[in-house]
Formats: structure tokens, C-alpha cells, sequence
């Protein structure tokens, strides 16, 4: 028989959703806490601010390196097997980071933790549309996405004031002690898979082919490149706006100057907005919009003004995950073959850039100040929205190429290309 997916009504659809929730609260939190107490961290090791940032680089580099290998281990195990797995190796991980000796110890402990928690990013799209009926796969993901604001926002919120109290160590263990309580709720609520069946077909040559397709699809690539280009330059606002306002331009203690991440509430609404406003206004035009009130946003940061940064960080953050929440949502629906192959590639061009992109910019806060950090975000949001404008189907551009062969305009291909790979057996064929 075929799956047609979960409805909102249904008493699973619900429990997925909060189980996602928990999860992107457990992953998030983790990932990003140490980000919340860089200048507490780069004071404590006496390291620069750029070396500081590896301990949110690396582990950001370790969810790119692992989304792909996991994609494999969940068409063999199955999504949610995996994602098993990987939140509870992640969080004994979180644990260990606390208690590293030195920042040699920690770093390679975060990029084996980001490896651990990239079955997470890497499974949580491709398992909603496996699971969820295809007509609301959007407002699913929206609701995932939104989680994973809130995690990172309750990370960076719980270790940052916290580190300025009782230290950097007590306070990434009290995120690892939250983290563990997310991952129960995530565990005990998540519903018997019934989308997908794992197969022991899922070899290597299957994930290069799923690879191979996707890598030809030019829309895909546009969309790898919204990942990669955003979430580098959000990451660099993030890793260095608190040097900054701890400096001598504001001075504010480090408990005050960590309250900055409460702009994430911003992300958590702007993200679950998407899901309404997809449906009205079409993909191209979501994240069109929030690639722009995303420079807009870091434009209003160079001011002098506190409550005029904050309102910048505020406008940022919503631009940016309406742009990522659309963008992660639409390569899962555009990809008919190879879905976790090209899922995990978004997440593979996002964390890359995180990484590479979130490190960069602390040579440019080093020798130039917050001018160069929001010029060059600047930069890569427009390079992002030449993409996207150029390259991305919109509304009314007639059929768009599925990855089978058939066309179908982008309603239709949202609506049935699921179900038909759900008939064929899963996320490669």
C-alpha cells in the first residue's frame, strides 16, 4: 500500500513535531553553546579571537564532513535509527568537551562532537518527507527549523551568562545536562517510522549516484550555495558582535553582552512564518525577502547606537532563517532521487561554510574592525541573492525538471513527487 504520510490531525504528526523540536534543541545547544562564551573562553585560554572561534568552527566542520557518511548509515538503519544514534553519542560528547584539559583536547573533542551530531541536520528533512504527507512538509520543516532556533539560542543564553558567573567548564556541563533532558523527550516520543524501509542496496556506489544527481541540477546547486553564503556570514555576526560589545566601544560585561543570542527569538517566529508564507507567495519570493531584510539587518549593526544594534541583530536573524528554513525545505521537495544524498549536501555547503566563512571573519574583526565583518557579509548575501534570483525557478516559470525526467509545475511536484518515492522504496533509487 502506499504511504501517503502523517496529517496535522494525527496524533503522531504532533509527536513528531516535538520530538524534532527536542532534538533540534538537543543538537543546537550543543553545537553552539561555546559561542555564547567566546571572549570568556579566549580570556580563560589565553588564545586569539579567531582561535577561540575553532571551537564553534570545528565542530561546525564536523557536522559537514558527517552529514554525507550518515546519509549512507540511514538508508541501511533507517532515519530514525540513526538519529538515534547520533543524539546519544553527541550528548556523552558534550560532556566530554566540558571537561577537556586543555584547548588542544577541546577541539578535537568538538569536531568529533560535530560529527556525532550531524546525523541530526543531515536526517531530520529527509525523515519528514519520508513520514509527513507531502502537502505539509513545509510547515513540518518550519516547525524543525524553528526547534533548531531555540536550541541555539538556549545554548548560547544558558553558557554565556553562565561562564561569566562559574566558568566556561560548569557552564557547557549545564548545557550538556539540558541537551540530555531534550534527547529523552526526543527518544521516548518519535513514532514507528512507516515511510521508509532501510535496505542493505544503500552502498557506496548508491550514494555517489545520489550524489551525482544532485551535483547536476543547477537549482540544487543554487540552493547548496544560499546554505554555504547566509550561514557563513550569520555565524561571523555572531562569533564577533560579542567581542565587540564587551570592547571599549560599549563595555558591557560578558553576562550582559551573551543576552545578544536572545535575538534567536527573532529566527524561531521568522521560521515558522515560512511555512505560511511559502504556500502564498512561492519559494523564490520567501528567500528573495529574507536574503534582503538579512542585509538590512547587518547594515543597522555598524551603528554606534546600542538599541539600534540590537535592532539589527533582531531584523538579521529573522531574514536569515526565513531565507535557510526555505532553502533546507526546498531542496528535500525539488530532490525526487537521492533526496538524503542532496539533503545532506545542503548541509554540507551550510556547515562548510559556517566553518570556513565563521573562522575567516575573525582576521577580519582582527585588522579591520566591525566594518569589515558586516562588509563582508554583506558581500556574500548579495552574491546569494544573484543566485537565487538568476538561477531559482519562480512562480511563473513554467515546469521544473524533478530529477526522474517527468515535469511538473512546482505545486504538483510538491505535492506528488514524495509519495512516488516513497513507492519506490526510499531516499536513493
Amino acid at each position: 500500500m502506499t504511504w501517503a504520510g502523517h496529517l496535522p490531525a494525527s496524533r503522531e504528526y504532533r509527536r513528531i513535531l516535538v520530538g524534532l523540536g527536542a532534538a533540534g534543541i538537543a543538537t543546537f545547544a550543543q553545537l553552539y553553546s561555546p559561542q555564547g562564551l567566546l571572549p570568556t573562553l579566549a580570556r580563560g585560554l589565553q588564545v586569539s579571537p579567531a582561535d577561540a572561534a575553532l571551537s564553534v568552527s570545528l565542530a561546525t566542520l564536523g557536522v559537514a564532513v558527517a552529514v554525507l557518511p550518515w546519509s549512507w548509515v540511514a538508508d541501511r538503519v533507517g532515519r530514525l535509527r540513526a538519529m538515534q544514534v547520533a543524539i546519544v553519542a553527541s550528548t556523552v560528547l558534550g560532556v566530554a568537551v566540558a571537561l577537556a584539559p586543555g584547548i588542544e583536547a577541546l577541539l578535537v573533542l568538538r569536531l568529533v562532537e560535530g560529527m556525532a551530531l550531524g546525523g541530526l541536520p543531515a536526517l531530520a528533512v529527509t525523515y519528514l518527507h519520508d513520514e509527513v504527507h507531502a502537502r505539509h512538509t513545509a510547515a513540518a520543516a518550519a516547525a524543525y527549523i524553528s526547534g533548531t532556533t531555540i536550541g541555539g539560542a538556549a545554548g548560547r543564553l544558558i553558557a554565556g551568562p553562565l561562564a561569566g558567573v562559574v566558568g566556561w567548564r560548569p557552564a557547557l556541563l549545564t548545557v550538556a545536562a539540558v541537551c540530555a533532558a531534550a534527547s529523552v523527550v526526543f527518544l521516548r516520543l518519535m513514532p514507528r517510522p512507516r515511510g521508509y524501509r532501510p535496505t542493505t542496496a544503500a552502498t557506496a556506489r548508491t550514494v555517489a549516484d545520489g550524489i551525482r544527481t544532485s551535483l547536476r541540477d543547477p537549482a540544487l546547486l543554487a540552493l547548496y550555495a544560499q546554505g554555504a553564503l547566509l550561514m557563513g556570514g550569520f555565524v561571523g555576526v555572531y562569533n564577533y558582535l560579542a567581542f565587540r560589545l564587551e570592547g571599549p566601544e560599549f563595555a558591557l560585561p560578558a553576562t550582559v553582552g551573551s543576552l545578544i543570542f536572545a535575538a534567536y527569538a527573532a529566527g524561531t517566529v521568522s521560521s515558522r512564518l515560512t511555512g505560511r508564507w511559502v504556500p502564498r507567495l512561492g519559494r523564490r519570493r520567501v528567500l528573495v525577502g529574507g536574503t534582503v531584510t538579512m542585509v538590512g539587518g547587518a547594515l543597522l549593526t555598524l551603528s554606534g547606537a546600542l538599541p539600534v544594534v540590537v535592532v539589527g541583530l533582531l531584523v538579521l536573524t529573522a531574514g536569515f532563517f526565513a531565507a535557510h528554513a526555505t532553502a533546507s525545505a526546498w531542496v528535500g521537495a525539488r530532490a525526487a532521487t537521492g533526496r538524503a544524498q542532496a539533503t545532506a549536501l545542503y548541509n554540507v555547503a551550510y556547515y562548510s561554510g559556517s566553518a570556513l566563512v565563521g573562522w575567516l571573519l575573525g582576521y577580519a574583526w582582527s585588522g579591520r574592525g566591525w566594518a569589515a565583518v558586516v562588509g563582508a557579509v554583506v558581500v556574500l548575501a548579495v552574491a546569494a541573492l544573484a543566485l537565487a534570483v538568476t538561477v531559482l525557478p519562480g512562480p511563473t516559470s513554467g515546469p521544473e525538471r524533478i530529477g526522474t525526467g517527468v515535469t511538473a509545475s512546482p505545486e504538483a511536484r510538491t505535492v506528488h513527487a514524495v509519495p512516488h518515492e516513497r513507492r519506490s522504496g526510499g531516499g536513493t533509487t
